[in-house]
């Protein structure tokens, strides 16, 4: 069969089967159907297209096919027994090659995320899976209502809408304690844009995170982190915003570097709130609402549910409280940093 090129030792036997059959109308043992299919699983290691391999054998059954008064069911029985065997290795050895690469992607994809590789040969492998990690690289991560793993409808929507417009670009789409994850060269930012905006609907309007493009082999990692942290952020103080950038959040992490000094702020500050009537929460939401709404109390009254009256009602108490006037600039920075403190710590929830 060497204008298909298929070597001949693939079709080892076959023509001698097909003559036995054709004298004496018998099935293939079972030693020959296992050895067939041992034959199409060294084809697919070797390479060899299916379709090319099944044209072969048809080929040869018909310069192998016998002149005599054969029965022409036993041999095209035969025929579809040797094939079908072959196909079945065949379809097995590839089976096996596809489970092979996932788990070395999933061990790559693992080792690239907690940093347990060493360097030089973690830049090695990333390169049989189209990252180039001398680059700068940045990683978006997405969650949702549910878990998700790789082939899961949702991440192959995202990943049909990723490729639809910007090809392979060097893009690796994966899945991690359920999340989904888009990691790309740092220039493109267009890219985890896209990806943003794919997986927020994929997800029934899950929320995304992106972190900042970091250099070398351990960039990945770190923009993994990043990412990590601002969805933790986002949860801890309740962020409504479905895209978040760590690169917008970097204030945070400083405010928390010092724990101890954000607890006393926080202790010093809003501790007094303690002693209002229901506890400290309710003022507490309400400096939440009125920060968040750009010390407009209008809108901070819409977002409680409260009268323009009532909150002012607790903004004054809060003031008599803690002697910390909301509306004046020279007490809000202290007051709204210890309120975040305060959201991040899980104060008064949690006694500090």
């Amino acid at each position: 069969m060497a204008e298909l090129g298929i070597p001949e030792e693939y079709l080892e036997g076959y023509a001698q089967v097909l003559a036995e059959v054709a004298a004496t109308g018998r099935r293939l043992t079972r030693e020959e159907l296992a050895f067939r299919r041992a034959l199409g699983e060294q084809a697919a290691d070797a390479g060899h297209g299916l379709r090319a391999l099944v044209s072969a054998h048809l080929t040869a059954a018909r310069a192998a096919w016998p002149a005599g008064p054969a029965s022409v069911d036993s041999v095209l029985a035969a025929v579809h027994q040797a094939t079908d065997a072959f196909a079945e290795g065949f379809e097995r050895a590839q089976r096996q090659a596809v489970r092979q690469e996932e788990a070395a992607r999933r061990e790559f994809i693992d080792d690239l995320l907690y940093g347990r590789s060493d360097l030089g040969r973690l830049a090695e492998r990333a390169e049989r899976f189209g990252l180039r990690l001398s680059h700068a690289h940045a990683v978006a991560v997405a969650e949702g209502p549910t878990a998700y793993e790789e082939g899961d409808p949702v991440p192959r929507q995202v990943e049909r809408a990723l490729i639809s417009r910007f090809g392979d670009r060097s893009i690796l789409l994966t899945t991690k304690d359920g999340r989904l994850l888009c990691i790309a060269p740092g220039p493109q930012e267009e890219v985890l844009a896209h990806f943003a905006k794919q997986a927020h609907v994929a997800t029934d309007g899950g929320r995304v995170a992106i972190g900042r493009p970091q250099p070398g082999p351990g960039g990945v990692v770190h923009s993994y982190e990043e990412a990590l942290n601002a969805l933790e952020l986002a949860e801890r103080l309740e962020l409504e915003d479905p895209v978040l950038r760590a690169a917008d959040l970097l204030v945070y992490p400083v405010l928390t570097r010092d724990r101890q000094a954000m607890a006393e702020l926080v202790v010093n500050t809003l501790g007094p709130l303690t002693t209002a009537r229901g506890g400290a929460q309710p003022l507490l939401d309400t400096l939440t609402a009125y920060f968040d709404s750009g010390c407009v109390a209008a809108e901070a009254a819409r977002r409680l549910t409260l009268s323009v009256r009532a909150l002012t009602y607790r903004l004054e108490r809060i003031h008599k409280l803690t002697g910390a006037n909301p509306a004046e600039p020279a007490h809000r920075y202290m007051l709204q940093t210890a309120v975040i403190g305060a959201r991040l710590l899980d104060w008064p929830a949690q006694e500090l």
